[in-house]
């Protein structure tokens, strides 16, 4: 299954200056699938040391020194590890972190050698308050689930996601590739993009295995949890995820999640489930300068969920996404909502922990909310997200003229135009938005 992440690795591989690599993302989005695919592909040999599978080979790296490490390694391994040949893939890294440690060594040593390191609950690693982080001797990079662009190319749709690379806002839209996509687009929000229920779609188009793949993968995240939080706190992890699928959408308070329960016990709760990348907060913004981030509201937020197909499953709405014919208005559009989170999150840099950000002004006489606030170069443009094919922008026209933007941006099922300081794109083409708004700001 080809990953647009792919691109960054081969690039990595040729970089000059090159750094160790640490792959970050949620369990199984598919971190040490293309890892070894890209091994395959791009190296004579790859060299896989899995911690979780081997935790014997945790004793190679008491020591920080490469060549010792690596004569250990392949002593135990009875592998040759080669500079310039062999891809050396330090999988379910978080389990030995003395491993990450000796990361900065590698490049300072024997930089010739290329490294990757990945795992799941990486996070928890890396933020434990006694590890001390190899600061500018590694390179992150970050991996979402099959974006929609992802899933058009692997579906057998490349041509549909090459069309949509060449639209200008000019171009005449064809009815019946409109409605194509939104026909995709439907089965994306019902499979969503964790690779293995993509995979089972794909082979044998059955959604009601999906769905198991769905539950199983949710029932795996449940199962993690005595793996980083304390017996004590698993209730409440329980109740969040149970919860969090269900609050999309939606501006959280504590108590919404469980009235029964201490804010500080929900709010580790949702930290700890941040951590496991299994939900994304969307921050509020003041969103009147760069970086977004630094006018940032923590105690005001939002969810993104990891994966819309997860999403639904939770939420029980496989059924209506399936029959219902405009399904884009289910649960009052938090589906919807869930998607462009998601899709902005996946469009990102990927060597970039870039967060979300809504806008609302709460006021009793003019309160206003606005679903999303992207940074597009020096731009900053607010993001509506409308479900149905009708609906009012009065929040999204009072962000422009309070905040002096060029034009403000709409995802509906609606065809591509700009009208009234308003571009339009459709829900499919989160992936062209950066471009087509580039190409807005220059008319």
């Amino acid at each position: 299954m080809k990953r647009d992440l792919e691109r960054d690795l081969f690039n990595w591989k040729e970089c000059k200056d090159r750094l160790p690599l640490l792959l970050r993302g949620a369990r199984q989005v598919g971190k040490s699938y293309i890892v070894e695919e890209f091994g395959k592909r791009a190296f004579k040999n790859i060299v896989i040391v899995n911690f979780e599978f081997r935790p014997e080979l945790k004793q190679c790296f008491t020591t920080l020194d490469p060549i010792e490490i690596i004569n250990k390694l392949q002593l135990l391994m009875g592998e040759n590890i080669e500079a310039e040949k062999t891809l050396l893939f330090l999988d379910e890294i978080q389990e030995c972190p003395n491993a990450i440690m000796a990361l900065r060594y590698f490049k300072e040593k024997y930089d010739r050698l290329a490294v990757i390191g990945a795992g799941s609950l990486m996070e928890f690693a890396l933020n434990s308050s006694d590890f001390k982080m190899p600061v500018g001797r590694i390179q992150f990079i970050y991996l979402e689930p099959l974006s929609f662009g992802e899933f058009l190319t692997a579906s057998g749709n490349e041509l549909l996601r090459d069309h949509l690379r060449e639209i200008r806002l000019n171009s005449v839209f064809d009815d019946a590739v409109h409605q194509k996509l939104m026909d995709l687009l439907r089965i994306y929000l019902i499979v969503g993009g964790m690779p293995a229920v993509v995979k089972e779609h794909l082979d044998n188009r059955n959604f009601l295995n999906c769905q198991r793949i769905q539950n199983s993968l949710l029932q795996a995240y449940r199962n993690d949890f005595g793996k980083y939080a304390k017996s004590s706190e698993l209730k409440y992890l329980q109740k969040v995820l149970d919860e969090a699928p269900r609050l999309v959408g939606n501006r959280i308070k504590y108590s919404n999640v469980d009235p029964h329960s201490k804010s500080r016990d929900i709010k580790q709760a949702l930290n700890l489930l941040k951590l496991a990348g299994i939900v994304y907060p969307i921050y509020a913004t003041a969103a009147s300068g760069l970086p977004l981030g630094a006018q940032a509201n923590e105690m005001k937020f939002k969810l993104n969920f990891l994966d819309v197909g997860l999403m639904q499953n939770a939420c029980g709405l496989q059924a209506e996404l399936t029959l219902t014919n405009n399904f884009f208005l289910i649960n009052a559009g938090a589906v919807t909502e869930q998607l462009i989170g998601q899709e902005l999150r996946a469009y990102f840099d990927s060597y970039l922990k870039c967060g979300l950000f809504f806008w609302a002004r709460d006021k009793k006489s003019s309160s206003a909310e606005v679903d999303y606030v992207v940074a597009v170069d020096s731009l900053i443009l607010p993001v509506e997200v409308k479900a149905g094919k009708t609906g009012t922008l009065k929040s999204l026209k009072l962000f422009i003229e309070e905040k002096k933007s060029l034009f403000g941006v709409r995802f509906s099922q609606e065809k591509l135009s700009l009208h009234d300081k308003v571009l339009t794109l459709p829900l499919y083409m989160a992936e062209q938005m950066k471009r087509l708004v580039r190409e807005a700001g220059n008319l």
